[in-house]
């Protein structure tokens, strides 16, 4: 955790499997850019069983980073962990 005369910021992972890629990546890449201000790194893989694993390395206050995780939640075949 960190403060630095802010709130308390923090940096956590969040991991997210696409079960759909070609039908939930452009809006979960929409949500995604829509906190970029958190998001440190994001790495992607694409597997043969047809579903993408996303990583994203975030770091902000712990509210910002339950809104990233719960908005990636709410898209159709979309499972999200942090």
């Amino acid at each position: 955790m960190f403060s630095g005369g802010r709130a308390m910021r923090r940096i956590a992972f969040i991991g997210a499997i696409l079960e759909d890629p070609e039908g939930s990546q452009q809006e979960f890449n929409s949500v995604v850019s829509s906190f970029k201000s958190i998001v440190r790194s994001r790495s992607g893989s694409p597997f043969p069983e047809g579903v993408a694993v996303v990583s994203l390395v975030v770091m902000g206050e712990i509210d910002r980073i339950n809104a990233l995780t719960g908005r990636l939640g709410q898209i159709p075949n979309v499972q999200v962990s942090s």
